[in-house]
């Protein structure tokens, strides 16, 4: 929030439908979420002077554009911005760093979590990291307090000493800083992808099951490199999607060696 710079206050909810509004209607209510009844419902619950939402057949008197799911995500919100007359331009996705960031890029961040379904296998990300050793950078292995066994599984696999273990010691904002600071993030599609792409950190970013033509960075963003096997599935799926087992560690090695080695010509 405070790097983004364009929220006033978090009414954090665990669901969609978890809302609990205790505050003055608002003037708009606009729904980012999704084009799903549970959000819908939320916001109008919250009594706004307005609500901003895709259409939906459950809400007829609502009114909104179509929901369109193959635009990129950026596009999609914003056209839906725009069609309540909100200025709004998908290609401003930067992120001012945190003031502690040093811009130094003197590590390699890994981030070998995520949702079963967009999750990598732990080997794969171990042998790449142990690849990228050979760039005398400092290999660092970010997550979640959750997410700790498994970064120190790769870590061990990659040949890596503990303390190149970071996950579950960061805050959010460290993570940021970590993410900012790095010459190169190596992540799934995730939170921490989208940290790259936001503050222009080179990175390689593997996807499935989504298209990285809907969730990926841009294509005009050169500083980012999205492997994907042009197999979609289904996110909620409690293994990894076939698409995603389909992308080699030495492809994914090979990506990462051309974006550091095209910094190191820069």
């Amino acid at each position: 929030m405070e790097l983004a710079d364009c929220v006033d206050e978090l009414h954090a909810t665990p669901l969609a439908g978890g809302l609990r509004w205790n505050a003055p209607p608002p003037a708009f209510a606009i729904n980012l979420h999704d084009a799903g009844t549970d959000s819908i419902r939320a916001l109008l619950a919250t009594d706004p002077e307005r609500t901003v939402t895709h259409l939906h057949r459950d809400f007829p008197r609502v009114p909104g554009p179509l929901f369109e799911p193959e635009l990129h995500e950026t596009v999609r919100w914003c056209r839906l911005l725009e069609w309540a007359g909100i200025p709004a331009d998908p290609a401003r996705l930067d992120i001012t760093p945190p003031p502690e960031s040093t811009g130094e890029r003197r590590s390699i961040v890994v981030y070998p979590g995520g949702t079963p379904a967009r999750r990598w296998p732990a080997e794969r990300f171990a042998a790449v990291a142990a690849g990228l050793r050979e760039w005398g950078c400092p290999v660092r292995i970010v997550g979640s307090a959750a997410d700790r066994p498994l970064a120190r599984s790769v870590a061990a696999q990659a040949g890596l000493p503990e303390n190149s273990v970071l996950a579950g010691e960061l805050t959010l904002r460290q993570l940021a800083v970590t993410v900012a600071d790095a010459a190169l993030v190596l992540s799934g599609d995730t939170g921490v992808g989208h940290l790259a792409t936001a503050f222009g950190t080179p990175s390689v970013l593997i996807f499935g099951p989504d298209a990285p033509a809907v969730w990926g960075p841009p294509p005009e963003r050169a500083a980012h490199v999205a492997l994907w096997a042009g197999h979609a599935g289904d996110p909620r799926s409690d293994t990894p999607a076939p698409g995603l087992t389909m992308i080699s560690a030495a492809e994914v090695l090979a990506a990462a060696d051309r974006q550091l080695t095209s910094q190191v010509r820069v």
